[in-house]
């Protein structure tokens, strides 16, 4: 059974290049390996490929099924290199800045910043974006990488009150730090967030506005999942977070600030990874004719009933 501490996990959206990415990342980070790879029959784009996979002690989830997503930097991770717990930690950056580099475009070039003297954002050669920093070992410990949600666009100025209502949502919940920004910092308005993180379920999370001219927005590139161990708890999250019906689909729904989550029941990744082609196949055919997931029907398609 997965712990307490993956009970949320970050599910990325590839055209082709699932595994090939994995094995990618898994190649640069420590403590990291690929867990899983199982193949998707007959969906509306043809045969998926999932994969599961940890990187630094955080699992992933990524699926191959067509074109349909880009990622942009709406969504990217936070890789913290702590003196106080990393042997080396300003050299490992550097290293994995420089294997993530390979094909990848610089968003803010790796240099001593007023917030840490040693950081950089990129992009990789798949799209997905990496903030990398030397972090100050004071205060609570974080994780090595956390998901950063940024509020960009109509969406500007919602940092806080995203982080304030997921906190009311899940149960095991807390806030961390926020810093805002201060006067002066056109076109940033005073007071909203410049930076910020909360914990859901021991998923760390950063939140931050944004008011620069981007051309992205939030979308289904990056989503997370939410592992859900009964009905109860699937239908209750499913109303909390569900505010865009043409999005309800497959167990994904789209909340009102525009990020994707995916609301599955526990003992699904159980049947995609143990199951037979046949048994994959009839709960792959199952799902894909709901919305919300209902247990007692996956179950069914997977004995064969």
């Amino acid at each position: 059974m997965m712990s307490t501490s993956q009970k949320i996990v970050p599910h990325l959206w590839f055209d082709k290049e699932a595994f090939e990415a994995a094995k990618f990342y898994t190649s640069i980070f420590p403590e990291s390996r690929i867990l899983n790879r199982t193949t998707i029959p007959d969906t509306p784009s043809g045969d998926a490929e999932e994969v599961s996979f940890e990187l630094w002690g955080q699992k992933f989830m990524a699926i191959s099924a067509g074109p349909h997503f880009q990622f942009n930097p709406s969504i990217s991770f936070m890789v913290n290199f702590d003196p106080s717990r990393l042997p080396d930690a300003a050299e490992k950056l550097e290293r994995v800045w420089s294997k993530l580099s390979e094909g990848g475009t610089v968003l803010m070039p790796l240099n001593s910043y007023p917030f840490s003297e040693k950081y950089g954002w990129i992009q990789d050669k798949y799209g997905l974006s990496w903030q990398l920093i030397l972090t100050n070992p004071e205060g609570e410990e974080r994780p090595v990488i956390i998901p950063s949600i940024m509020f960009v666009g109509e969406n500007c100025g919602n940092a806080e009150e995203a982080a304030n209502f997921y906190l009311s949502i899940f149960k095991n919940a807390k806030s961390g730090n926020i810093v805002r920004y201060p006067q002066g910092m056109d076109p940033e308005k005073e007071g909203t967030i410049m930076f910020s993180d909360f914990s859901l379920e021991n998923q760390w999370f950063v939140a931050m506005d944004s008011a620069q001219d981007h051309s992205f927005q939030l979308n289904e590139a990056i989503s997370f999942m939410v592992y859900c161990e009964t009905q109860e708890e699937i239908d209750f999250y499913w109303s909390e977070l569900s505010a865009v019906p043409e999005s309800e689909q497959c167990g994904w729904l789209k909340d009102k600030f525009g990020i994707s989550w995916q609301i599955v029941p526990l003992v699904m990744e159980e049947m995609m990874n143990s199951g037979t082609p046949d048994q994959i196949a009839r709960v792959t055919q199952a799902t894909l004719q709901m919305k919300k997931l209902d247990m007692e029907k996956l179950q069914k398609a997977f004995n064969g009933g």
